[in-house]
């Protein structure tokens, strides 16, 4: 492997704990889901490293380095022998953390560097691939959450309100929309009592189903009012941190058509 001149790096940023990404180098279930059907992976040194592409294209390797959570490097090859033989370049990925998230870098080093230049765009989209695949697991409770978020707003209690909101968001979570600007939980509950106060019976509903991509989550509302008219409806915007819970919501509301 001496003779592994050239390499291709690259860096992505996972909305996941560093735990949560390491599972998908010692699962084959996630790294075949990752990789394609069929791909597996034997987490420990000299373990078989297999990658079987959705087109049928494979690649093996053997693992060489490992350090749960943070280190896995193997060989990589293709059983085809060609652009790489088996055994012809080495992978490593190096995980740490950043804040919530993960930072993962990843180094591919090649002999020569028409591969190398042929692989930077499929590393660029393996790992957009890995990064949302991670992340879907990570939060994969997203719908509970924002069903939680449209309680806590359809709820009279004050005490009820806030342990609602105390499992589903962040000390400092911000909201934004066109009647508010609030920044921080004791700020938001009494913005909710207001709601409370001056719409008694008001009730918030998810409408369809909640659309998730690494940490950004899109979910469509209805609000009614205790009679069962219809107050408004809109869409949205929530930003989940790596532990799932919110930091961040901007409202928007859908403007009346006119008849």
């Amino acid at each position: 492997m001496s003779s592994l001149q050239h390499k291709l790096d690259r860096a992505v940023t996972i909305q996941a704990p560093l735990e949560t990404v390491f599972r998908f180098f010692t699962d084959d279930a996630r790294w075949a889901a990752w990789w394609g059907a069929g791909s597996t992976i034997d987490a420990r040194l000299g373990g078989r490293v297999y990658i079987r592409h959705p087109g049928g294209v494979e690649v093996s390797g053997e693992v060489l380095d490992i350090r749960p959570p943070s280190r896995i490097v193997f060989s990589y090859g293709y059983v085809a022998g060609h652009p790489i033989a088996p055994g012809g370049s080495r992978v490593s990925i190096q995980l740490e953390p950043d804040g919530a998230t993960t930072r993962l870098h990843l180094t591919h080093e090649f002999d020569d560097i028409q591969p190398r230049d042929e692989h930077v765009q499929g590393w660029r989209y393996q790992l957009s691939l890995f990064a949302n695949l991670v992340a879907n697991e990570a939060h994969a409770r997203a719908a509970d959450v924002v069903d939680a978020w449209f309680t806590a707003w359809s709820e009279p209690d004050a005490l009820a309100r806030e342990a609602v909101l105390a499992r589903v968001v962040n000390d400092e979570v911000q909201f934004r929309d066109q009647f508010s600007d609030i920044t921080g939980l004791p700020d938001l509950l009494q913005q909710l009592a207001a709601v409370q106060r001056f719409m008694p019976g008001i009730r918030m509903r998810r409408a369809g189903d909640v659309r998730h991509c690494q940490g950004t989550v899109l979910a469509e509302w209805v609000a009614n009012t205790a009679d069962g008219g219809e107050r408004g409806r809109g869409t949205n915007v929530f930003v989940l941190s790596a532990t799932g819970v919110i930091d961040s919501v901007t409202g928007f509301w859908d403007v009346p058509k006119r008849a």
